[in-house]
């Protein structure tokens, strides 16, 4: 173990999974993730509940990740933990236990933007994995956001194009409410879709001007779409479900494209990373994949445990901070929302 070693621990609470996790350098040793159940019975998440239950669960979350890295809390270099944006009493779990451990090992505290995070997990060193060349474009979609970034080094990114309503996440999860499907579903509609026709159904993409999205009128055009079948055959969504999920992800996974096809003409990057828990969906990774020898494209799909929310996403971004010295100290606050 080298002298110049710097050990990480990451805290990750930002919405209704508790994380920890510990980085040596930019290497995973431990990324423990507890997630809530509760919040299937209610088809959402509840912030209280799940503010709560990060209370419960964020001392064994860290223990587990210090003995399943194999070393002492004494080790640590520093503590990173996210700062937002998310839910406001989950995310006040995670930095209040941050600060309260940094000051007892009077080790840096470092504060983390959520959605950096999500872009930066792919810095994560894995074997036969190539980490993007800056700069590139990173689409990062979630259930709570939709955005086109240029990422220019580390700690320099802009926007280029976004949600103006609901994220791409949320229309996975609402279209598969109107079908009836338990919560989460965004994933059940993964899974439905790959026994189905994509092209069955036709729904209309919207018209967003330059590079931004939206789904708030994919997810009304679902609705009625759903309403009027089911008024005229009860059983249609039984009947028609594999096709009725696989037309939805088409045209969601189309928007996307249709989007980044016109971000790399506009910027003349052609290096593509994905992050944020909907890149986990099988149709995105896939077609992300195929535009490399269709477009010329070079694409970047992270390891599935590092698209949900996770804490060794938290821990690369706070090892890279912690290299250029950008600490924060206990007057730092948490962010429900927070400037990109």
């Amino acid at each position: 173990m080298s002298n110049n070693d710097v050990f990480i621990l990451a805290i990750e609470s930002s919405c209704d999974d508790t994380a920890a996790a510990v980085l040596k350098n930019n290497k995973v040793l431990s990324n423990i993730v507890a997630g809530q159940k509760i919040h299937e019975e209610y088809g959402g998440v509840v912030p209280e509940l799940a503010s709560r239950a990060h209370q419960q669960n964020i001392v064994p979350v860290i223990d587990m990740a210090l003995k399943k890295a194999n070393i002492s809390k004494n080790q640590l270099s520093a503590i990173a933990f996210t700062q937002g944006p998310g839910l406001m009493g989950s995310l006040l779990v995670g930095s209040s236990f941050a600060k309260s451990l940094s000051m007892a090992l009077n080790i840096p505290l470092i504060a983390v933007n959520h959605m950096h995070a999500h872009i930066l997990a792919h810095f994560i060193e894995e074997e036969g994995y190539n980490m993007p060349q800056f700069p590139f474009l990173a689409l990062t979609i979630s259930g709570g956001h939709t955005q086109i970034v240029v990422v220019k080094s580390f700690f320099d990114m802009e926007i280029i194009g976004e949600t103006t309503d609901d994220a791409v996440g949320e229309a996975f999860d609402k279209s598969a409410k109107i079908m009836g499907l338990p919560y989460p579903g965004g994933p059940l509609i993964d899974k439905f879709a790959k026994e189905g026709n994509p092209k069955k159904y036709q729904f209309t993409k919207p018209k967003v001007p330059a590079l931004n999205f939206s789904f708030s009128g994919l997810k009304t055009q679902i609705l009625y779409f759903i309403q009027k079948n089911v008024i005229e055959n009860s059983n249609f969504i039984e009947e028609n479900k594999a096709d009725i999920c696989a037309s939805i992800q088409y045209t969601i996974i189309e928007i996307l494209m249709d989007k980044l096809k016109m971000a790399v003409a506009q910027t003349g990057i052609n290096q593509i990373a994905i992050g944020g828990g909907v890149s986990a969906n099988s149709g995105i990774r896939q077609t992300l994949k195929e535009a490399e020898t269709k477009y010329g494209w070079k694409t970047f799909i992270p390891k599935f445990e590092y698209t949900t929310d996770n804490a060794a996403m938290i821990g690369i971004v706070g090892y890279q901070k912690y290299l250029h010295t950008m600490f924060n100290d206990a007057a730092v606050v948490s962010k429900a929302r927070i400037e990109f």
